[in-house]
């Protein structure tokens, strides 16, 4: 059951109201080749290394789907959130090696 973000409207007595919902539809995901993904390596408080991948386009379940193979390929954990893919640790490389196998338009970023 879809749960329903009504906000700010507590009751109308307008009998043509109609909700306004911020919820936009995803987006279709689009082919690897044509995704631009970016590598980042950023440093997070106590010294720790995260590398990010950035720019997918398409849909929560597939992004989901390619931050657990990246996972899996590099060894250590991560998650993904706010639409980019986090993993543990300095994997830029493995990372690249990776996307590019599967076709995808992957580069480094950043300093």
């Amino acid at each position: 059951m879809s749960k329903k973000n009504y906000t700010g409207i507590v009751y109308s007595t307008n009998p043509d109201h109609e909700y306004q919902s911020d919820n936009e539809p995803e987006a279709d995901t689009l082919a690897p080749q044509q995704q631009q993904l970016k590598v980042w390596l950023d440093r997070r408080g106590g010294g720790k290394v995260m590398t990010a991948v950035r720019g997918f386009v398409g849909t929560e379940a597939d992004l989901a789907e390619l931050g657990k193979a990246l996972k899996n390929t590099c060894g250590t954990g991560g998650t993904v959130k706010d639409g980019e893919i986090q993993i543990q640790g300095d994997h830029r490389d493995k990372i690249l090696t990776y996307l590019t196998g599967k076709k995808y338009g992957a580069k480094k970023a950043g300093g």
